[in-house]
């Protein structure tokens, strides 16, 4: 699955809901706030899925 930067996803496993922020490596990164700062980490594509969210991407 392809991700754009601005999408809406989560991890598979579980976890919070993050906006893709680019691509680094092979990696997606992604950036979230966890209620006390903004935290980012990088995941593997097949590592999540599109979060509840509308994605700003998609064509009507």
């Amino acid at each position: 699955m392809v991700f754009l930067v601005s999408d809406e996803v989560r991890p598979k496993n579980g976890g919070p809901r993050m906006i893709v922020t680019g691509y680094a490596s092979g990696m997606v990164e992604c950036r979230w706030h966890d209620g006390y700062g903004i935290k980012r980490e990088a995941f593997r594509e097949e590592e999540l899925q599109r979060g509840d969210g509308r994605q700003r991407h998609e064509k009507a």
